[in-house]
């Protein structure tokens, strides 16, 4: 399968039209649920197994943010036959009390895994709290970067983002 049929396969089942919220709080006519390629095994299996190539030389560990990083990290990790760790949105109060549970991240080299990244706001946040714990972060992977300001807003925490997909490659495949 090529990048512009993978892409075409991804908009087909995720793409959705109409007023949309999004955690940024901006308002978009254009979503992507991406629910819809993460609940699909073969297509969640061939974006891992695109992603496992983008993973920069030297991480010791994927972690995947709540929600749907964890999906993509799992299947992820498959391919890369990397540790994992599941990191939460705050730490629960019962418990391990963790933030991040699965792999140790302290000390080690850990990419951060996300579905998609609009601003990049959660992506900021847990980064930083992985840095907290001990963690070396200075990248992340997406399946899909909509291209509104995330990668920029990353950079400025000294994390570069790697996106299989863009939204352009996604308009391209219509």
């Amino acid at each position: 399968m090529t990048s512009s049929d993978l892409a075409r396969q991804v908009r087909d089942v995720s793409r959705l039209t109409g007023q949309f919220v999004l955690r940024s709080g901006r308002t978009a006519t254009e979503y992507f649920d991406k629910y819809q390629f993460e609940a699909d095994p073969e297509l969640l299996d061939q974006l891992a197994e695109r992603m496992a190539v983008l993973i920069p030389d030297g991480t010791e560990v994927l972690a995947g943010l709540e929600m749907g990083g964890i999906a993509v990290v799992t299947a992820l990790a498959r391919h890369a036959k990397l540790p994992t760790a599941f990191v939460r949105k705050q730490a629960k109060q019962y418990g391990t009390a963790r933030l991040a549970e699965g792999a140790e991240v302290a000390g080690r080299r850990v990419l951060v895994v996300e579905d998609v990244v609009t601003s990049g706001g959660q992506v900021v946040i847990s980064t930083n709290d992985l840095r907290k714990l001990g963690a070396h972060v200075d990248h992340a992977l997406c399946v899909i970067d909509r291209q509104e300001g995330g990668s920029q807003a990353l950079s400025a925490e000294g994390i570069t983002l790697r996106a299989l997909l863009t939204r352009a490659d996604l308009e391209a495949a219509a």
